[in-house]
């Protein structure tokens, strides 16, 4: 017997009699079906979760997310279990859960292994990793997505119940386009990054993929705990999820503005979602998007490349060719910057953050394709760089701009790859563009990333 995954199907399982020990199972025969090496970098013996879930007793209604088995991005640290960042060099062994990680197993979640990356968390393609790139889930020609591409995969393929990533230019938002699952990018500070190995710490985010949007917000919430240790915490309220709005004013790229490297299928795919909110009673409004793509574009420039290069400046020096080729080639960029040219930076994104917010405030969301459009696998072997840029086109503004966001499936494209949009929000209105999302993702049949369960 298969259950859904998903935390509906799950939880009425566990009421009907299914045991903890049955879904554990089921968990560790999917891995074996998948067949997929490359989607964790570490998993833990099936035993030794078989014994972790005997010892928490009898299901706990005080324990909000019991025996649900959940992977964890392996630049975020769990107890007993090597964090590597995908940089073998970098491995190290930590004596605690980082405190997301901690939140949720005091929930009752069960810890299955950790996933692949992106080295570093630098790419939004998850190929640039030394372990091997996991699959897409949907269509293996087509790249995983990243830098969290492991977890994607792990929870498209219906493996676990949702997973940990983190995302700093779109790392929780693009694998869950590209493998029909929903990626929640929380508001900076709303979830403790105490206890994961940074990218660009001032500007970046655990994130959470899950199958539906309400399980993505449910794991939202019960983390989103304020953490003194960490500095860049911020006191955000997660409310509870209510009735779906109607009657928001939504801004998209106008038709001068909107980006699809020529994919017309992509943005025939968008302008249907647009309907769909449309239908739900929300006013599209259509806005020149350039300012953001400026914003964009600071992203893997001064201040920000610099912030990368000085989470791994000591191995950098000590042992170089222990970090990929394309990644070192990146982040080293930050050798031909000074300070100045960082303050620079930040007076220009200052500069443009002002000139958004007359847009902004004329609208209560932003919607925009999560990608613009795909690419092979052998497209990134070709060109490493140009497809991993044109990815971040509508992600890379939204950390910088102290944005949260959500990116959600919609009906398939009519090439029938997976469809997906996603919401923007100021600071805090996470639990609005959860709201909002609810309609989207019930649009047409809905399928749950690449298992076949329905979406109910």
């Amino acid at each position: 017997m298969t259950t859904p995954l998903n935390l509906d199907a799950l939880f009425r399982a566990y009421d009907e009699g299914v045991s903890a020990e049955h879904i554990v199972r089921q968990v560790y025969a999917r891995i074996a079906e998948v067949a997929d090496p490359c989607i964790f970098i570490s998993l833990r013996d099936e035993a030794d979760v078989l014994e972790e879930i005997r010892a928490m007793g009898p299901r706990d209604a005080s324990k909000p997310l019991w025996g649900v088995p959940f992977a964890v991005k392996d630049n975020i640290d769990v107890a007993g279990m090597a964090t590597t960042a995908a940089c073998p060099a970098w491995e190290y062994s930590p004596a605690q859960d980082a405190f997301v990680v901690a939140r949720l197993r005091e929930a009752g979640a069960i810890v299955i292994g950790k996933t692949n990356l992106d080295q570093f968390a630098t790419g939004l393609v998850g190929v640039r990793t030394p372990y091997g790139a996991p699959k897409n889930a949907i269509d293996p020609e087509i790249v995983p997505g990243g830098s969290s591409g492991g977890s994607g995969v792990a929870v498209a393929h219906g493996i676990v119940s949702f997973a940990l990533g983190t995302d700093t230019a779109g790392s929780g938002r693009v694998p869950a386009a590209l493998n029909n699952i929903v990626g929640l990018k929380p508001t900076l500070g709303s979830w403790s990054a105490s206890g994961s190995v940074p990218a660009c710490r001032s500007v970046e985010t655990i994130s959470v993929f899950g199958l539906t949007v309400e399980d993505a917000y449910q794991v939202y919430r019960t983390a989103a705990v304020f953490d003194p240790g960490d500095s860049y915490a911020r006191r955000i309220e997660a409310r509870p999820l209510e009735t779906p709005p109607s009657g928001l004013r939504i801004g998209v790229p106008d038709a001068a503005t909107l980006k699809t490297f020529g994919d017309t299928v992509q943005e025939t795919s968008f302008r249907a979602a647009l309907s769909l909110l449309e239908k739900a009673g929300h006013q599209v409004v259509e806005m020149d998007f350039t300012c953001f793509y400026d914003v964009a574009e600071m992203l893997y420039e001064g201040a920000w490349v610099a912030e990368r290069y000085s989470v791994i400046e000591q191995l950098l020096a000590r042992d170089p060719e222990a970090i990929l080729p394309v990644t070192r080639q990146i982040i080293c960029k930050a050798e031909q910057l000074s300070a100045t040219d960082a303050f620079r930076g930040f007076y220009r994104l200052k500069d443009l953050a002002r000139r958004v917010e007359g847009p902004l405030s004329q609208v209560d969301l932003l919607c925009v394709p999560t990608i613009p459009t795909f690419y092979t696998v052998a497209e990134l072997d070709a060109d490493p760089v140009g497809p991993n840029s044109n990815l971040g086109t509508y992600t890379n503004f939204v950390n910088l701009l102290d944005m949260c966001g959500l990116a959600v499936p919609v009906p398939p494209r009519t090439d029938g790859r997976p469809g997906s949009v996603t919401l923007l929000g100021a600071a805090g209105k996470d639990a609005l563009l959860a709201e909002t999302a609810l309609g989207l993702e019930k649009a047409g049949t809905r399928t749950l990333g690449a298992t076949g369960w329905k979406r109910t």
